[in-house]
């Protein structure tokens, strides 16, 4: 179990938490959430032993392997399969221990080394590997490559992969989707829902923590409150918590009045679509939690556009790519499009397919190899590029940037502009060099806007913005009136401000009929199809080019036969054993289903009694809405380990 109590740190001057008490059980996600430095990292490095308390105490199991992201990767000539090895560090030990007993002859101490290499799966260990490596993106053939030839991106991912192969108690992840692309992202969600440790995940993608998350952290106010279930309910139950206080109910109902309007507006123009139906219930579910949002310092909206030519750009047999010295290099060929006034297109497929290389092309900013590209009469692109932010100049100010836009427009307005996007006063005038990420993205999000677009092409527009300035876009995109195309990893955005989906894949752009849950159902199956076809035709040879710098390792095929058949007959004696713990724990997991089931019908009951809503029972009502969610949270996690377990129990009968 991790456990604060009373616990107080402070990084200079700046208290960040004071007299904070929470746990964390073994098995549990937990979601860190919290504004930008309200300390988030710095709990990350409590966790890790690089921060003591100033009062109070923090302990955790001391026998417990921690697993975290390597911010920094080397450029080392090893294999990226040989890198993410180095991840199970006990295994590297093994090997170490046999290429040592090899090198002295000593034959005993090499046949126990052998034993413990089996026992801790090191013949399936290459394969794991491989399979982590292609579930992040990597081909086959990339992972033979040396981690040098990698760019920096590729290389946080290959860290992440390295983090995974541990066999940790305790998992630390810190935005881990910000370097993938939603097919990644898929895969490690189901990879997670998987994992036996503790997770402790820091992340910006709502949809990621909902899926992932069975506990939410939320730091505020130099505290950090624990909350059951994922940041979904977290949202639902700080709203319900927030609205017992007046002055934040009106600021939570003209949210609410602000997004019914488009709802309604939207209902009424799309009704059959099946992603329409998926955006509408999404935007509904927007209205339930926005309140949750009624204290955020930052919303905006799109300037109405000037004109809205329709169609907005038509494309004929148009092929997307490079050119260089050796001629053209085709990414997305054959592409007939017409673009019409109002749609709001989502573009999915896996990095490298050529999403972004189409969005440059319908930009502009990258000329078509063939084909035809025709705009209509009064069209205005705003662009939004993953790169967007090394456009900025790091020595001017956001004013001076908004300025040569508007080189007409009175500085005073301007001003007002930048301080609608938290620009304000001498941040507006200041270098923008030392700005963080969110801020240098918010400032280019700012400059898009400005120019009234009526095509916005954004590709990958969240990946610096926090949870909040990610709802923020959220609202403006949902009631932008002009036509959207969006790539994004972030599946509530997707969901929220899109209601159509094209596939960029095998160099086509082709329509996608199904919404992101049938997309998300296609990767997996497709993620299974690989793993089984790596597993019949890759396994072994996998296992014997892993690892050319470990001598000793599968050279004695007589040992490691000797070895193997040790394992199998050790293997049938546990099979024996291994029923009765299952068992013991479904019968612990529905004796405690019974308690939670009674404990909720008490509650239900208990919200449900208008009396509770007297003023006198405030304190008992917010108290039992607390542990109302904590309760179906509870049981919905105690749900998918029964069914897990029985489904152990069923593999070993």
């Amino acid at each position: 179990m991790i456990r604060f109590n009373q616990f107080s740190l402070a990084r200079g001057t700046k208290p960040l938490f004071e007299q904070t008490t929470f746990t964390l059980n073994p098995g549990e996600k937990a979601g860190l959430v919290g504004a930008n430095g309200a300390g988030k990292s710095t709990l990350f490095a409590v966790l890790l032993g690089e921060l003591h308390a100033d009062g109070g105490d923090f302990s955790m199991p001391p026998s417990w392997q921690i697993a975290h992201v390597a911010q920094e990767t080397p450029a080392v000539d090893k294999s990226a399969l040989a890198y993410t090895l180095d991840g199970d560090a006990a295994l590297r030990a093994i090997e170490a221990a046999i290429a040592a007993a090899s090198a002295a002859h000593d034959g005993a101490a090499e046949g126990e080394a052998h034993a413990a290499f089996a026992d801790a799966d090191g013949y399936t260990a290459p394969a794991r590997a491989e399979a982590l490596l292609l579930g992040l993106g990597f081909t086959l053939e990339q992972t033979r490559l040396p981690v040098a030839s990698f760019s920096g991106g590729w290389r946080m991912r290959l860290n992440l992969a390295q983090a995974l192969m541990c066999r940790s108690d305790l998992l630390l992840l810190d935005e881990p989707t910000n370097h993938l692309d939603l097919d990644a992202i898929v895969w490690l969600e189901d990879w997670l829902h998987r994992y036996p440790g503790t997770l402790v995940v820091i992340s910006h993608d709502r949809e990621f923590l909902d899926s992932v998350c069975n506990v939410t952290l939320h730091l505020e106010h130099q505290q950090i409150k624990r909350y059951g279930g994922n940041y979904s309910q977290f949202e639902i139950l700080r709203a319900q918590q927030l609205a017992l206080q007046q002055s934040a109910y009106e600021k939570q109902q003209r949210t609410v009045e602000h997004l019914q309007s488009y709802i309604n507006r939207f209902k009424a123009q799309a009704t059959k679509a099946r992603q329409a139906q998926s955006r509408v219930k999404a935007l509904e579910k927007m209205e339930l939690i926005a309140p949750a949002h009624a204290a955020s310092p930052f919303t905006f909206e799109f300037r109405t556009p000037d004109s809205a030519p329709n169609p907005m750009m038509v494309m004929e047999g148009v092929r997307c790519g490079y050119r260089n010295e050796s001629g053209e290099i085709p990414i997305v060929e054959h592409v007939t499009l017409s673009i019409q006034n109002g749609q709001r297109i989502g573009l999915l497929g896996a990095n490298g397919q050529g999403k972004s290389t189409l969005i440059k092309t319908l930009a502009g900013t990258l000329e078509a190899l063939g084909g035809e590209v025709r705009e209509g009469k009064g069209l205005r692109i705003g662009y939004f590029a993953q790169h967007q932010l090394e456009t900025l100049r790091p020595q001017d100010s956001a004013l001076q940037h908004l300025a040569r836009l508007a080189p007409d427009t009175r500085e005073q307005e301007l001003r007002d502009y930048l301080g609608g996007f938290n620009f304000s006063g001498e941040m507006a005038t200041a270098a923008i060099a030392p700005f963080s990420g969110g801020e240098k993205a918010r400032l280019a999000l700012a400059l898009v806007i400005w120019q009234k677009p009526n095509l916005l092409l954004l590709d990958e527009p969240t990946n610096h913005l926090d949870l909040e300035t990610r709802h923020a876009l959220t609202m403006a995109l949902a009631q932008f009136e002009g036509t959207l195309i969006l790539v994004s990893h972030d599946r509530h955005l997707l969901r929220a401000t899109t209601d159509q989906f094209m596939l960029v894949a095998k160099h086509r752009l082709q329509p996608f009929d199904g919404d992101l849950d049938d997309y998300r159902d296609w990767l997996l199956q497709h993620a299974a199809e690989q793993r089984a076809a790596l597993k019949a035709g890759n396994g072994s040879n996998a296992a014997g080019n892993a690892n050319g710098s470990n001598p000793g390792i599968g050279e004695d095929s007589s040992a490691s036969r000797k070895v193997q058949r040790r394992q199998d007959a050790e293997t049938r004696q546990k099979l024996a054993h291994l029923k009765k713990p299952l068992q013991s724990r479904i019968n612990r997991i529905e004796k405690e289903m019974d308690a939670l089931n009674a404990e909720k019908a008490t509650l239900d009951a208990f919200v449900a009694d208008s009396a509770s809503y007297e003023p006198e029972q405030k304190t008992k009502l917010t108290e039992a809405i607390r542990r109302q969610a904590d309760v179906n949270a509870r049981l919905e996690a105690l749900e998918v380990e029964w069914l897990d377990t029985h489904e152990e129990l069923e593999q070993i009968g």
